[in-house]
């Protein structure tokens, strides 16, 4: 089983900056790819950012050019720099790995941009 842990969520003022960390332990052989889902109250989870083994990244439309992917495989973990926060960016953020078709979930971090 693959334990992951988020990190770094917070308050913060529109136009500002955080970095979220997640932490993987666990049997954490054979994860293809990490990446970060959010959730705000009353809408579905959604993709915010996944990047492949081979370094590749994908954005949502919403956060392309303000948010950064990255991964360290030596320490087991991923993160993700946001950039130039909006109210609308407001949402409880979960790391996910994936083994193939296996997903598994962090408990997720609490991101707030208001002023």
């Amino acid at each position: 089983q693959v334990q992951l842990v988020e990190s770094g969520g917070g308050l913060v003022q529109p136009g500002g900056s955080l970095r979220l960390s997640c932490a993987a332990s666990g049997s954490i052989f054979n994860i293809n790819v990490m990446g970060w889902y959010r959730q705000a109250p009353g809408k579905e989870r959604e993709l915010v950012a996944v990047i492949l083994s081979g370094g590749i990244t994908n954005y949502a439309d919403s956060v392309k050019g303000r948010f950064t992917i990255s991964r360290d495989n030596a320490k087991n973990t991923v993160h993700l720099q946001m950039d130039s926060l909006k109210p609308e960016d407001t949402a409880v953020y979960y790391c996910n790995a994936r083994r193939f078709t296996t997903n598994f979930w962090g408990q997720g971090t609490q991101v707030t941009v208001s002023s």
